[in-house]
Formats: C-alpha cells, sequence, structure tokens
C-alpha cells in the first residue's frame, strides 16, 4: 500500500522530517509540530491546541483510513493526549493534518517546531451496507451495557 504525502510547508523535508517510521515494528509514523517557534499547550485541560503538520495525504481509497493517535510519552509524561481520542482522516480528505491536544496535566507543556506530536496509523476499512431492520439477532449478552460482562 501506498501513502501519498504532500508538503504544505517549505519547512519539511528541510527542518522538518517527514513522516516516518521509529523502528522496523512501529504500527505508527511520527507526525511533528510544524510550527514557526514554541507553542504552549496550557495545563488544566481546558484550552485546545491545533498544531499543524505542514502535511496532506491522500490514501489508495476508500477501503483505508488514516488514523492519529496520542504518542504514549507525551501522555504518561506530561498529560499531553488528543482532544478526540483518536483522530480520523477519511479517504477523501486532502486538507492539512492538524492535531488537537489537550494538556491533562497541571504544568503549560511547550512544544518545540519538529517535535513528534502524535502517530499516524493506516488501517484497512470496511464500508457497511445498512440494513434496516426491527429485530436483531439474540446473543448470550443481549443488551447488557457498561459493566455487564463483569466489574467495571
Amino acid at each position: 500500500m501506498e501513502l501519498k504525502i504532500k508538503a504544505l510547508s517549505p519547512k519539511i523535508g528541510t527542518e522538518i522530517e517527514y513522516p516516518s517510521y521509529a523502528t522496523s515494528g512501529s504500527a505508527g509514523m511520527d507526525l511533528r509540530a510544524c510550527i514557526d517557534g514554541p507553542l504552549t499547550v496550557p495545563g488544566g485541560g481546558r484550552t485546545c491546541v491545533k498544531v499543524p503538520t505542514g502535511l496532506a495525504i491522500a490514501l489508495p481509497g476508500p477501503e483505508y483510513v488514516a488514523l492519529v493517535f496520542a504518542r504514549s510519552g507525551l501522555a504518561a509524561k506530561h498529560g499531553v493526549a488528543l482532544a478526540n481520542g483518536v483522530g480520523v482522516i477519511d479517504s477523501d480528505y486532502r486538507g492539512e493534518i492538524q492535531v488537537a491536544l489537550f494538556n491533562h496535566g497541571w504544568k503549560d507543556y511547550l512544544i518545540q517546531p519538529g517535535e513528534r506530536i502524535a502517530q499516524l496509523v493506516v488501517l484497512p476499512v470496511a464500508q457497511a451496507e445498512i440494513l434496516v431492520t426491527d429485530t436483531l439477532d439474540d446473543t448470550e449478552r443481549g443488551s447488557g451495557g457498561f459493566g455487564s460482562t463483569g466489574k467495571a
């Protein structure tokens, strides 16, 4: 599978690296902040900061989706994570990838130009054929929701 990546900033490929896999076993490629100077993500988790990456992508078709995930080190060490949990990039989106971050810690976090801020994972996706019905098959679980299969 090929992923087309377009640089939207002249910094990409010179000052800021293109997305890349850190190791041969990495599932996600690192996305970096394409910013002119340090950017503050305020502590307290109340302010969403959109961080540009300077990149756009073209997935091969609707059978693929690109998902943006938090970097575990930023989340575990500093409380910095994606505002929406996981970012979804549809196959027909051609705009700039931006990463919306919250800082759940109490101390402000300073993002540096070119810093790795998120991971991009490309996965196959199945588009479901919608079938409207009045009944669903019975299962052992049934309609049991949160905590219904054990300790919550």
